[in-house]
């Protein structure tokens, strides 16, 4: 088998997350009296990290930068309560991870949501397919599109990395994949759209989780 492993994006790849962050940081805007925005205008806002995500919520005649840790302090105090309301795994996810694990492909995970997040969603919606790595953001790490994460993770698993086959939904993982040197495949049920990943280098795009199962034949 060509590829032995997948690494994930986990927003809008594994899980549609979109209306618990909507909520949340929406719930900090409205603390500050700044505009709230549409659930669907999130999906253009995240997969930066919280910093990045508090700089495209505000209002560009209102930006200030000192601004930007406030709002992603509080996010992540909001987050921290409502982040499982509306979560939840995409229709066929589950289908594609009980097909990897009896092929026996090994499975990890990389997000740009902070760790203690990433690997409380993990435990809540994925651990029974058992991830042998699961990293969010952490300090000193950088961020996708950075590939270095990412290669952490091919480094700690043992394995090289193109025999991974990497899904995400965004441009940052299209570039990560790359520049990684891992096989990059665009999530079409995602955040983002056919033409933002094929712009960014995916080499397959897929309609549903279960088209996955196609690209590990021999």
């Amino acid at each position: 088998m060509k590829y032995r492993a997948l690494l994930f994006d986990m927003d809008g790849t594994l899980l549609d997350t979109l209306q618990d962050i909507a909520d949340s940081m929406n719930a900090v805007l409205k603390g500050y009296g700044f505009p709230v925005h549409p659930a669907y205008k999130y999906k253009k806002f995240v997969g930066g990290g919280m910093d990045m995500l508090a700089r495209r919520v505000l209002p560009e005649d209102r930006f200030e930068e000192r601004l930007v840790p406030d709002l992603a302090e509080k996010m992540n105090a909001e987050y921290s309560m409502r982040w499982d309301k509306n979560t939840r795994l995409y229709p066929g996810v589950d289908t594609m991870l009980d097909n990897l694990r009896q092929r026996g492909v090994r499975l990890s995970l990389l997000s740009n949501k902070p760790d203690l997040f990433t690997k409380m969603i993990y435990e809540r919606y994925l651990a029974k397919w058992e991830f042998e790595i699961v990293m969010g953001a952490c300090p000193g790490v950088p961020k996708k599109p950075d590939p270095y994460a990412a290669l952490l993770i091919a480094q700690q698993m043992g394995l090289a990395p193109e025999q991974f086959i990497y899904l995400g939904d965004s441009d940052t993982d299209m570039k990560t994949a790359i520049a990684a040197g891992m096989h990059p495949v665009g999530a079409l049920w995602g955040f983002r759209d056919a033409e933002e990943l094929r712009a960014n280098g995916a080499l397959e795009l897929l309609e549903r989780p279960e088209e996955l199962a196609g690209l590990l034949e021999d």
